[in-house]
C-alpha cells in the first residue's frame, strides 16, 4: 500500500454503535476525512477496539488485498459473529483460495443471463405495487427483491412472508454485537436455514428451472457445491440482497427529491438511470462498512497496524473522497463517470448480486417514475433502521 503522510487537520472521533452517527454518518465522515487516514477506535462495550480506513485508496487497496486484510475473521468489529449466530462461514467469510473455488462454483448458476431474464417479470410486480401505495420503501423498495429471490429460488408465493422478519430480526440485532438471543436472531436464523435445508434436498430429488437446482448441478474442476455451501447462498441473498436493494431504490427517490433539477432532468430522459444508479449508491452506499482481520503487521500513512487487529473499511466514507470524486464529492451529479467505487466492495469480495440490485432498482425507478413523476419520501415521518453496518429504512411514506 502506498505511503504518504497523513494531515494535519485533527479529524473527528469515531463510533459506529452510536446512534446519532448512524442517523446521520455523513458529517462525521467529511471530519474523518480531513485527518488522519486510519483512525483507532478504543475498546468499547461489546467490542475489543478496532481500526478505520477512510479514504478511497485505502479500502481500495485494503479489499483487494486478502493476504492481508482477511475476512475469515468476520466482517464485524465484534469478537465472533460467526460463531455468535451458530453460523460457518459463507462465502462472504472465506479467503482465496476457497472462496475463489466457491465463487466459481456459484457463477456457474448465478449467471447475467438468469438475472436479465426476470427483467419482465420485475416490471410487471413493480407495477402491481404502485396501485395505492401508501409506503415507499415497506409497500414497494422492499418487495422487490423479496420478489426477485423468490422468484430465483423457485420460493412458492404463499412463503414470501416469511422474509422480511428474518432479514428484519437480522438487521436489528447487528447494534447489539450479535448476540444470539437478542431480538429473535437465533430464531430467524433457524428458520430461515431449515426452511432452505428442506428446499434443497426437495430440489435434489427434483430439480427443476431455478437457482437452487442450477447450484446444485454445478460443476467446476470436477468440485460441486455442497448443501451447506448451497444454503450459506441463500443466507447471504436473503440477509445481504434485501434491504441493501430496498435501500437503494428508497434512498434514489430521496436524493431526487434535494435535487430537484436533476430529478426533472432524469425524468426528460430515463436512460440516465445507467449514471444515475452508480451515482446513487456512492452517495448513499447501503453498506457503510465492513470489517477485515490484519494477519500481519501493516503500515498505512505511517500508522502501524498489529496483526489480528480488526480494521473497518469505511465504504460511504470512502465513496465520498474528494480526492477520488473532486471537490463536489458530497453533491449529486446523475450524469458523473467513473470507473471506481466501494459500494459493492472491490477485489475477491465483488458483490456477486451487483448486476442483479442495479437491474431491480433500474426497473422500479423507470416504473415509479413513470407512474408517479412527482413522487417524493416524507423523510420527516419515516423511520431509519439504524445500524453500524448498514443504512436504510424501516418506513418511509410516500408523497404522491
Amino acid at each position: 500500500m502506498s505511503l504518504h503522510s497523513a494531515p494535519s487537520a485533527p479529524g473527528a472521533s469515531l463510533d459506529l454503535l452510536d446512534q446519532t452517527f448512524q442517523a446521520d454518518p455523513y458529517p462525521t465522515y467529511a471530519a474523518l476525512r480531513s485527518g488522519p487516514s486510519v483512525v483507532h477506535v478504543p475498546e468499547g462495550e461489546g467490542h475489543n477496539g478496532y481500526w478505520a480506513l477512510t479514504r478511497f485508496d485505502d479500502v481500495w487497496d485494503a479489499v483487494r488485498d486478502p493476504a492481508t486484510f482477511s475476512s475469515a475473521s468476520g466482517l464485524t468489529f465484534f469478537p465472533d459473529e460467526i460463531g455468535q449466530l451458530g453460523l460457518p462461514p459463507t462465502i462472504v467469510m472465506l479467503d482465496p483460495p476457497r472462496h475463489t473455488q466457491l465463487r466459481g462454483l456459484i457463477g456457474r448458476g448465478f449467471t447475467p443471463k438468469r438475472v436479465a431474464a426476470l427483467e419482465d417479470d420485475i416490471r410487471t410486480y413493480a407495477r402491481s405495487l404502485l396501485d395505492g401505495l401508501v409506503d415507499l420503501h415497506r409497500d414497494f423498495a422492499t418487495k422487490i427483491p423479496t420478489f426477485v429471490v423468490a422468484k430465483l429460488l423457485a420460493v412458492p408465493e404463499a412463503d414470501w412472508p416469511l422474509f422480511d422478519p428474518w432479514v428484519s430480526a437480522l438487521t436489528r440485532v447487528q447494534n447489539a454485537g450479535f448476540d444470539p438471543g437478542a431480538l429473535g436472531a437465533d430464531t430467524a436464523v433457524t428458520e430461515m436455514f431449515g426452511y432452505f435445508d428442506g428446499l434443497i434436498k426437495a430440489r435434489r430429488a427434483n430439480p427443476g428451472d431455478d437457482l437452487i437446482s442450477a447450484l446444485i448441478a454445478a460443476e467446476l474442476d470436477g468440485e460441486r457445491l455442497t448443501d451447506w455451501d448451497i444454503m450459506g447462498f441463500c443466507f447471504v441473498m436473503v440477509a445481504g440482497g434485501n434491504d441493501t436493494t430496498g435501500a437503494l431504490i428508497s434512498h434514489s427517490v430521496c436524493l431526487l427529491q434535494d435535487n430537484p433539477e436533476q430529478r426533472a432532468e432524469l425524468l426528460a430522459d430515463l436512460s440516465l438511470l445507467q449514471t444515475a444508479i452508480p451515482e446513487f449508491l456512492r452517495l448513499e452506499s447501503s453498506v457503510q462498512t465492513l470489517g477485515r482481520t490484519t494477519t500481519r503487521e501493516v503500515e498505512i500513512h505511517g500508522q502501524v497496524i498489529p496483526a489480528g487487529e480488526k480494521v473497518m473499511m469505511l465504504y460511504g466514507c470512502a465513496n465520498r473522497d474528494e480526492d477520488e470524486y473532486g471537490p463536489n464529492a458530497d453533491e449529486l451529479d446523475i450524469r458523473r463517470e467513473f470507473t471506481r467505487m466501494l459500494a459493492f466492495s472491490s477485489g475477491p469480495h465483488f458483490c456477486i448480486g451487483s448486476h442483479l440490485a442495479k437491474l431491480q432498482a433500474r426497473v422500479a425507478l423507470e416504473e415509479l417514475l413513470t407512474r408517479y413523476p412527482q413522487v417524493r419520501a416524507d423523510v420527516t415521518n419515516g423511520q431509519r433502521h439504524l445500524s453500524p453496518f448498514t443504512r436504510g429504512w424501516q418506513t418511509l411514506p410516500a408523497l404522491l
